[in-house]
């Protein structure tokens, strides 16, 4: 043999060694087309095929020898196995020699399929088409000689059929272009011969088995598909003798793993529809024979389960290649439903069909014992030389047959000896092959499902629960593999919507745990690809479920678990179910509930294994994301649906609790919460998806839907209670449009399944409801119908009521109804029909009685003897009668709920299909619209759930799952605005975290530890939470659950609030926690203080046991706490790091930025917390002082040594505050009940702590500068309120009160004019400024109230303004002691003094400020005149004398800088020209009220001593200001009637001056003072002399009169002419240096005046 090359495209090639021994070379991957290269012979590699290669067929696997090699020997190794055999021991020569025809030739020569030559052909015996020689050929015939023939030896076709075999190969170079049913030929007669032995037909079966595995049959190999019919029609009537079990096992075996590898290999799609079925009819076969070993039937059903994979994925293939034309394969399988495929048996019993026989077991009753079942071949698309029919003459049952019975009843020929048999010779071909096989399709998927199903049912014994089990698991596999195309595909969709689901729904209700676990899995696959067309299938199903689990009992209450966090899991589910109908008619065969339970018409009680089988069912369809939504939608948005979603969820909350594993298992809880938080994540996931719409119902219209729903259910229990009460109430909602139209309420009435039949019966028979009656059976249309069948459609509706006479009432409507204008045939009239009706209610009665025996029950002949003659006169058709009779005897007219057992389940299945004709169908919701509203309807129970779980759980595995529930929960209320469902969230939480009770906490024991620099306190709350690792954990949770999802919280800010209180209170809220400094510029909230401190530091460095008993002793001495322990700072350390770890300050911050509306739900919240009020707030009148304390509601009175500071009440009214006055909307929506709460505090100030008050007050008129555009709350009221405290009171809220009113007048708001309007508050400024720490601030008030622009000064205000400004200024007459210490030093020449303090220096500077602010209000004093519209006397005495009169008492104030001051303003202010004026003599005052009291009270002693040294001084200023005044008006007052006594006065003033005795200052002072003004005087001609003919007047007498007391010489001095001879000119020249002296010196005067004064400060410096 000569050495093939290759090349790089070469699969391989064989070379020689160096013994020539030929090797193959092969590649590790072969590639396409690529071939393998022998010696004169190749094999070409198989092109990819269009069809997806299935897994055990890609594995190609190359072989290292030849393949024709391969062939012969496999030939050669089953020959010999035969020639062993004592049947063929004697084989000729030939059958090792191989001689003899081609076989390859022959079958060459065959004609293809459709060759007409075929049959004439096979009329020619002996003869083979195109010259096939047969047979009879012999040798000579062959050589053309003649004479006698030799006897051949091919007297074995068996072995001649390898012969010929072995020489076609001879001559072949390409394997892979042999014909294939050629080269099967041999080994397939051996598998269907029944002459050879088991290890025989295994080796046939393995060898083709390799054929296949080693590719040496392609794709492309010739006639590849008759092969493959051919294969299959042999293997699945395979026929051998049975010799040992293990043996003939193997071949089973073989022929299972060959069935498997034909299916899913590369020519598995060329497989007809009847190959498949037979296939598949012998691997159900071999699962279903119990004589079997389990191993082997174990090994069938996985290749069942292999081969159904591979059959159910091509429907996928069968979709895409129709395309969307679905309907031309279901055509496909009409024209093929010649296609049936057999039922498989069990040891010989048919289960419907024929049977396999096994070991010599006849499968059908009507062959004799002895005689072994015919087999035949038929030759499906088999060319008649090769495939022929094949008959043994054994008749021994020892063989082994896998060929159903029915083949053998088909065709029924005796078989012949197999020894004796050619196959190679065609004596009678069935049928011509067809020209072309069709691969297999819809049909053959059919048949398979059918019988798959078909071997469910429950009511076939012979079928047994472990074959059931098997086909539940086939039948899985083909859902999980193309359920959905099952429900695309109609005759597939039939099978599941009918019998599938009816056997399934069925064997749920068993007990066999295999059994029931299977069901459920198909059940749970079934819905999870297939529910679309299994809407009401799927209501009933789990319908069943949620009534088997729901457990109906109360959850028992567990210590230290709040019953409110788990309110919201329902008692019971809410399928509503109609009251139960009457039984005591006796026209009805009430089921007991046991038989009831079993039948599936109620849930009833299963066993724990059971119950969990079903919980995990439920797990399973739950986790499918969209699948509780298409429940909601589909179900509980749709009236006459269950609500099927909210009682799943209700169910898998319930049994979430651990009580359930009570009547259950211990895996339920875990399972059922699994599921719940399954539910949650897959809303979770989806919640930030776009939301899709298109192709969805619309949400607004199932809302209307769920919302009409509810109020049915609700007017449904009505009516099941008092019918006339129920049609009222859906009236008033609009369900019934008119409750007077009996139609419209008929109609209601018969559409709805929610109302009692038996209710509705009896109400519909009274005599009253005759209309209702009518119209409701006119409703109905009994055309076409027999009149029970009629009856029938009736009274499914409706229950007959128990009288005769309510009875009769129904009949003759129903007549009268059935008959119509045209009787029916058959029935005279409606009294015919009556009475037929009636005699039918009582045939149905008796047939169906328990308590009648069967030969006491009507016969035929006697229901109609008793109908003669009322048929008008005539007997009714006895066919007629006939038909009814067998109707009513074999199906009790009867309501669902009251059949007898064997119908009862039917017949419900029966109505459900009916409506699911015309139900609609079943929405897929994949999207996440209806999200919010499933989650709105669902919470309740989910988060009652988590908390009772988080409560009760001890695994770290179950925290970290609840918790990440929790947080998703809330998540999803956020979301979609479900503000309810995030406040019970906050509630849980906050119960769980030990930290919001209402009680609060005693803090009597707080103590203080100070250690490492650190202060810690340690309290009750403090030590109790730090043990409590849950509360730590549902805290955290809690708040870290808060950030961005605020403004959704409504009433949980109850509970968070109470947090924050009992935190603040215990010293655990950090004191900067409200921003209070920042956002309303006042200190942190004082905390409240320890009852011990304990500085663990100072008494470390001490130690010692002494010391620490000593400690002991003293604290208990002094009644102290005990100081805590180390595990009570361990519990307060984990406390604080909790506390520490929740972003507080960050809530606080969302809080504040929340839209006003957000915020109003946490204002509400803090204003909940204030303590209730003992008394209505009422404004009264305000008392002089010391009111009586107002009587609690205890009857005691309130003590002021008894009150106790809470800090928790500043927190409140703080951070209502604070988020009140955040906006302008803020404080329209909050601010009055702010605004009344703190009003409350502050009129109680008699029962307040004075720290509570002080801040209390500051917060309402921070409010009320917040809220100037509001009316709720006005200054006048609240400063009334304030100027009523005793002064204790005020004095103790003074700074806060101050702070507050200069944040209210800062700017010139009409705020600013109404509080400085108000006498209390000038009433309160002067109840303050006498208070040290605060008259500083109140002086800043009121000089912002003077130096505001503009000025608040008004004419409302102006004598308090000046009035406040003076007694400021009188206070700072504490500057005369340090000057006069100052002045005593000097003189001592000692050192001077310390520095004044600075508290006596403010206060000088404030009286200092306060005399200048004085003096400026005289600019505002013309424009107040000018508004005023007073009397121009009255309005000079209003507005100028009380500047005058407040600096008068000024210029004695005892500080000499004060005083020096207010002498220069009120020089100032009187010489201002506003003052004086030639239209009015009012300012004339200015001397008798201001200068001349003034002199007078300096003139005092007491006056004098309060500064001897610089009093003196004083009063010389004081007499030169009464001069200089009455100089400067001197023109004025010279035509004033009381010049004469003014000038008089100031006479005698001065004669007071000159002889009051206290220093030389005056008396050089006063003459010189006087000389200048009579000086003035004379010149300017208002006194003369009585010289140089002036004749004397009144003026010079009293003049000279009043001088010559006190200075006599002064006259003559001045005027030298009275008393001398008349100057000389000298005279006039001392006279004008005289004049000239006088006015220097009034220069000077004026010059001091105009000198700007040092202490005057400028309008800034008063600020």
């Amino acid at each position: 043999m000569a050495e093939g090359s290759t090349d790089g495209d070469d699969d391989g090639s064989y070379s020689h060694n160096g013994e020539g021994i030929p090797i193959l070379r092969y590649s590790a991957t072969p590639t396409e087309h690529s071939t393998i290269v022998m010696p004169t012979r190749t094999i070409a590699q198989e092109p990819s095929p269009k069809t997806p290669m299935y897994p055990s067929w890609d594995r190609r696997i190359s072989i290292a020898v030849d393949p024709v090699a391969l062939i012969t020997t496999e030939c050669i190794t089953v020959t010999s196995a035969m020639r062993k055999h004592a049947r063929w021991a004697h084989s000729s020569v030939s059958a090792i020699l191989g001689s003899g025809p081609s076989m390859a030739r022959d079958i060459s020569r065959l004609p293809k399929p459709g060759d007409r030559n075929l049959v004439a052909a096979q009329r020619q015996p002996g003869k083979l088409p195109n010259g096939a020689v047969g047979d009879d050929d012999t040798l000579a015939s062959r050589w053309g000689l003649r004479g006698k023939k030799g006897k051949s030896m091919q007297d074995n076709p068996l072995l001649s059929a390898f012969a010929r075999l072995r020489n076609d190969l001879r001559g072949c170079t390409d394997i892979r272009s042999f014909d294939i049913p050629a080269l099967l030929h041999p080994f397939l007669q051996v598998i269907r011969s029944s002459s050879t032995s088991a290890p025989i037909t295994s080796l046939a079966i393995v060898a083709i088995s390799k054929f296949f595995a080693y590719n040496l049959i392609g794709r492309d190999s010739p006639r590849l598909s008759l092969g493959m019919q051919l294969l299959s029609a042999a293997i699945t009537h395979c026929r051998f003798e049975a010799s040992d079990s293990a043996a003939d096992e193997i071949v089973l075996l073989g022929i299972l793993e060959l069935m498997e590898n034909m299916l899913s290999g590369p020519g598995g799609d060329l497989l007809d529809d009847e190959s498949v079925c037979q296939m598949m009819e012998t691997g159900l076969s071999m699962c279903c024979q119990t004589r079997l070993s389990e191993l082997l039937r174990r090994k069938a059903e996985v290749s069942m389960i292999v081969m159904c994979q591979t059959i159910f994925e091509r429907l996928k293939s069968l979709e895409i290649e129709a395309g969307e034309d679905i309907g031309m394969l279901e055509a496909e399988r009409e024209e093929s439903a010649n296609v049936v495929m057999n039922d498989p048996a069990v040891d010989g019993t048919s289960l419907g069909l024929q049977s396999l026989t096994v070991n010599g077991s006849s499968s059908t009753s009507a062959e004799e014992p002895n005689q072994a079942p015919t087999e035949t071949i038929e030759p499906q698309n088999g060319p008649a030389e090769t495939v022929a029919e094949l008959a043994t003459a054994q008749t021994t049952p020892t063989k082994t047959d896998l060929k159903p019975s029915a083949d053998a009843k088909s065709f029924g020929a005796v078989q012949q000896s197999a020894s004796a048999l050619d196959l190679t010779q065609k004596t009678e071909q069935m049928s011509d092959e067809p020209s072309t096989i069709k691969p297999y399709s819809l049909p053959s998927i059919r048949e398979l499902f059918r019988v798959l199903v078909d071997l469910l049912q429950p009511q076939n014994r012979q079928n047994g629960d472990n074959l059931r089990v098997m086909a539940l698991r086939i039948i899985d596999v083909a859902l999980e593999v193309a359920g959905p195309s099952i429900a695309k595909h109609p005759s597939l969709a039939t099978l599941a919507k009918d019998d599938l689901c009816r056997h399934l729904f069925q064997l749920v209700r068993s007990e066999n745990m295999g059994l029931l676990n299977e069901s459920l899995r198909v059940a749970g696959t079934l819905l999870a690809t297939c529910r679309e067309v299994l809407k009401l299938q799927q209501e009933l199903f789990l319908s069943y479920l949620v009534a088997c689990l729901h457990p109906q009992v109360e959850i028992e209450d567990e210590l230290g678990i709040d019953p409110a966090l788990y309110e919201g899991v329902p008692k019971a589910p809410k399928l509503v179910r109609p009251a139960p109908s009457q039984t005591n008619s006796g026209r009805q065969t009430p089921v007991p509930i046991k038989e009831r339970r079993k039948l599936g018409m109620e849930g009833g009680a299963r066993k724990p294994d059971s119950r969990e089988a079903m919980v995990e069912s439920i797990g399973a369809l739950s986790r499918i994301p969209s699948y509780l939504v298409e429940l909601y939608v589909n179900y509980d948005c749709e009236v006459d649906r269950s609500d099927l979603c909210e009682d799943l969820i209700s169910l898998l909350s319930r049994n979430a609790f651990p009580d359930s594993a009570r009547w259950s298992t211990t895996n339920v809880p875990p399972l059922c919460l699994d599921s719940l938080l399954g539910f949650v994540q897959s809303v979770a996931d989806r919640m930030n998806d776009e939301p899709i719409y298109q192709g969805y119902p619309d949400i607004h219209r199932l809302r209307e839907q769920r919302a009409r729903k509810k109020i049915i259910i609700r007017g449904a229990t009505k009516f099941n209670e008092n019918p006339k009460a129920g049609i009222a109430f859906l009236a008033s909602h609009g369900i019934i449009e008119d409750p007077d139209n009996a139609r419209s309420v008929a109609k209601f009435l018969r559409g709805t399944t929610r109302i009692s039949k038996s209710i509705l019966g009896e109400f519909l028979s009274k005599k009253s409801h005759e209309d209702l009656l009518m119209a409701f059976i006119n409703l109905f249309d009994f055309t076409g119908k027999r009149i029970d069948e009629a009856l029938r459609e009736l009274l499914i509706t409706f229950r007959l009521p128990g009288e005769s006479a309510l009875i009769e009432r129904i009949v003759v409507r129903f007549s009268e109804q059935y008959c119509g204008s045209s009787p029916p045939d058959g029935i005279a009239n409606s009294d015919a029909a009556f009475v037929l009706t009636y005699a039918i209610i009582m045939l149905n009665t008796d047939q169906h009685n328990p308590n009648l025996k069967g030969d006491r029950r009507m016969t035929c002949n006697d229901f109609a003897r008793n109908l003669r003659g009322v048929n008008g006169g005539q007997d009714f058709a006895p066919e007629y009668l006939q038909d009814i009779y067998d109707s009513i005897k074999s199906n009790e007219i009867i309501l669902p709920d009251e059949h007898n057992n064997n119908r009862a389940f039917d017949y419900a299945w029966e109505e459900l299909l009916i409506k699911a004709r015309t139900s609609a169908p079943l929405t897929m919701c994949d999207t996440n619209i209806f999200d919010a509203d499933i989650f709105h309807a669902t919470w309740k129970p989910i988060i009652a759930t988590l908390s009772y779980v988080f409560m009760s759980a001890s695994d770290d595995a179950v925290f970290s799952r609840v918790v990440l529930g929790v947080d998703q929960c809330a998540q999803i209320a956020a979301k979609y605005d479900l503000t309810d469902a995030l406040d019970h969230i906050v509630f849980c939480l906050s119960s769980m975290s030990t930290l919001s009770s209402d009680i609060p906490t005693n803090t009597a024991l707080n103590t203080e530890v100070q250690a490492e620099k650190k202060i810690l306190m340690v309290s009750e709350l403090a030590v109790k939470f730090g043990r409590d690792y849950k509360a730590q954990l549902a805290c955290a949770v809690l708040f870290r659950l808060i950030p961005r999802k605020e403004i959704h919280i409504k009433h949980g800010w109850d509970h968070i609030v109470r947090i924050w209180l009992n935190l603040f209170t215990n010293s655990l809220l950090k004191p900067t926690f409200s921003r209070s400094e920042d956002l309303l510029d006042v200190p942190p909230i004082p905390l409240q203080p320890p009852s011990n401190v304990i500085d663990r530091e100072q008494r470390g460095n001490e130690g010692g046991l002494i010391s620490t008993f000593s400690s002991f002793l003293q604290s208990y001495a002094a009644d102290d706490p005990p100081e805590p322990s180390e595990e009570e700072l361990e519990s307060t350390l984990c406390t604080v790091d909790c506390i520490d770890s929740c972003p507080m300050d960050k809530i606080f911050s969302k809080v504040l930025a929340m839209p006003p509306e957000g915020r109003q739900s946490v204002v509400q919240a803090l204003l909940k917390k204030l303590p209730e009020t003992a008394s209505p707030v009422v404004i009264s009148v305000r008392p002089e002082r010391h009111a009586p304390a107002p009587i609690r509601t205890n009857g005691h009175r309130s003590n002021s040594a008894s009150q106790t500071y809470d800090p928790s009440l500043v927190f409140v009214l703080e951070l209502a505050t604070i988020l009140s006055t955040r906006d302008p909307e803020s404080v329209a929506l909050m601010g009055q009940v702010t605004a009344d709460a703190l009003q409350t505090i502050v009129r109680d100030a008699a029962n307040v702590h004075p720290l509570i008050l002080s801040r209390a007050v500051y917060y309402l008129v921070y409010l009320l500068h917040a809220s100037q555009d509001h009316s709720f709350i006005r200054a006048p009221v609240i400063l009334h309120t304030m100027a009523g405290y005793d002064q204790a009171t005020l004095e103790k809220a003074a700074m806060s009160i101050l702070k507050g009113l200069t944040l209210c007048i800062r700017d010139p708001t009409p705020l600013r004019n109404e509080i400085t309007s108000t006498p209390d508050f000038w009433s309160i400024i002067r109840s303050l400024h006498d208070i040290p720490e605060a008259s500083g601030r109140a002086f800043d008030l009121v000089a912002k109230v003077i130096s505001g622009q503009p000025p608040a000064v008004s004419a409302d205000n102006y004598k308090e303004t000046v009035s406040i400004l003076n007694r400021f200024a009188a206070a700072g007459s504490v500057g005369a002691v340090i000057e006069q210490k100052r002045d005593s030093n000097a003189r001592k020449r000692e050192k001077p003094t310390k520095p004044a303090k600075p508290r006596e220096n403010e206060i000088v500077d404030r009286g200092f400020k306060a005399v200048i602010m004085i003096y400026k209000l005289t600019n505002r004093v013309p424009a107040l005149i000018d508004q005023s519209h007073l009397e121009r006397n009255e309005a000079w005495l209003t507005y100028w004398s009380p500047i005058f009169e407040a600096l008068r008492s000024q210029c004695l104030n005892p500080c000499r800088e004060i005083r020096h001051q207010a002498f220069s303003c009120l020089q100032n202010s009187l010489l201002s020209p506003e003052l004086a004026s030639a239209d009015h003599q009012e300012w004339t005052a200015i001397f008798g009220e201001v200068l001349f009291p003034l002199i007078t009270r300096l003139l005092r002693p007491e006056i004098y001593q309060t500064d001897p040294v610089g009093m003196s001084d004083t009063r010389v200023q004081a007499a030169n200001l009464l001069c200089k005044i009455f100089l400067h008006y001197l023109v004025l007052l010279s035509e004033w009637d009381g010049m004469l006594d003014l000038w008089l006065r100031i006479l005698d003033i001065m004669d007071r001056l000159m002889n009051s005795g206290q220093g030389d200052h005056l008396e050089e002072a006063v003459p010189e003072s006087l000389k200048n003004i009579l000086l003035v005087m004379a010149d300017g001609g208002f006194i003369q002399p009585p010289v140089d003919g002036h004749p004397r007047t009144e003026l010079w007498d009293e003049t000279c009169k009043r001088v010559d007391r006190f200075l006599p010489n002064l006259i003559g001095d001045i005027f030298p002419k009275i008393n001398a001879p008349p100057p000389e000119p000298e005279s006039e020249k001392e006279l004008a240096s005289s004049e000239k002296e006088m006015g220097g010196q009034q220069e000077k005067e004026e010059h001091r005046e105009e000198k700007p004064a040092p202490a005057e400060p400028q309008p800034q410096d008063v600020d």
